[in-house]
């Protein structure tokens, strides 16, 4: 079966979906989409390139801001403008945070990226630039509109969910080409070997800076939808327990795998959702953070190569 069969199938269904989901649940399977999203673009850091970040939400949170801050309380702001503000505003910061902590390696790396995002938490936590502990509100959801024709209304439910389907189908048909241009086969060599790669006449720090700047705008897409989704962004959006549960998703899908990706931040807000669920786990549910914790322990350790590996390890115990 060719690889593009698969998720071409998925988003066929996922575009059929609406017809038979109720309110709540389109609305989950919206949050996941974008978790997917975001998932994505650390799986092009992580996956391709082998740089692990722990400061990843920053650019969730810009991308947010930036959409609630630019559309201010003046009525709707176009989404031909708005969206392309937040990923530029988020690829701009992974450009400067990108081009100080590529010179470090390894743990350092991990602490460097981590400081840069709890900076820019602090900046909208702790001054009245995006309203302070208490976040903002967004009022108004983008649209698209010539004249008195309104083509797209980020407000309407159904334009909502086809935008993020279309947001993830897109951010993953273009980590598929990266994955397989000659960009992408030059952060694959680079994770396996960068000293090889230098000799072999390779500039490795220009490539990780562009890999960082683009997972950088994909995740400020991500954040920009979240942001509409919501109607609201506070500071804990940048927080470094954000960019633990994304790093979370891509170990439990499976790194190195756009699918995995995928998977994980399906599995993972579903796990998510499930343990938070008083209904369903009573009391048990104010300790939802107890039960995921044990629950992706038991995964990594019963599938060190995530969900992905799933198929592969129960062919494998089938013949054994």
């Amino acid at each position: 079966m060719r690889p593009w069969v698969v998720p071409v199938i998925a988003a066929l269904l996922l575009a059929a979906l609406p017809a038979v989901l109720t309110p709540y649940t389109q609305d989950l399977v919206v949050k996941i989409a974008i978790y997917a999203v975001f998932a994505l673009s650390l799986e092009l850091l992580v996956g391709a390139a082998g740089l692990v970040s722990l400061g990843h939400a920053a650019f969730l949170g810009i991308g947010a801001y930036v959409a609630v801050m630019a559309t201010g309380d003046s009525g709707a702001a176009s989404a031909l403008w708005l969206l392309p503000a937040a990923m530029g505003a988020a690829a701009l910061y992974a450009a400067f945070v990108g081009a100080l902590s590529l010179r470090t390696k390894g743990v350092y790396f991990i602490m460097v990226t981590l400081a840069f995002a709890q900076m820019a938490y602090f900046v909208f936590h702790d001054t009245k630039l995006g309203g302070g502990s208490d976040g903002i509100f967004l009022y108004s959801k983008p649209v698209i509109q010539f004249g008195k024709t309104v083509l797209l209304d980020l407000d309407r439910k159904a334009d909502l969910y086809y935008t993020v389907l279309a947001a993830l189908v897109g951010t993953y048909a273009l980590l598929a080409l990266i994955n397989r241009s000659r960009f992408g086969h030059a952060l694959a060599g680079i994770r396996v070997n960068e000293q090889r790669m230098r000799a072999a006449g390779f500039a490795t720090y220009g490539y990780k800076l562009a890999a960082f700047v683009i997972a950088g705008a994909l995740a400020g897409l991500a954040g920009f939808l979240l942001a509409v989704k919501d109607g609201a962004v506070n500071p804990e959006l940048l927080s470094w327990h954000e960019s633990g549960a994304v790093l979370l998703m891509i170990i439990l899908g499976g790194i190195g795998s756009l699918r995995g990706a995928v998977i994980g931040a399906v599995a993972f807000t579903l796990l998510k959702e499930l343990y938070q669920s008083e209904a369903l786990l009573g009391p048990l549910a104010a300790h939802w953070q107890l039960t995921l914790g044990l629950t992706i322990i038991a995964f990594v350790a019963l599938l060190p190569k995530g969900l992905i590996g799933l198929k592969a390890r129960l062919s494998g115990g089938a013949h054994a």
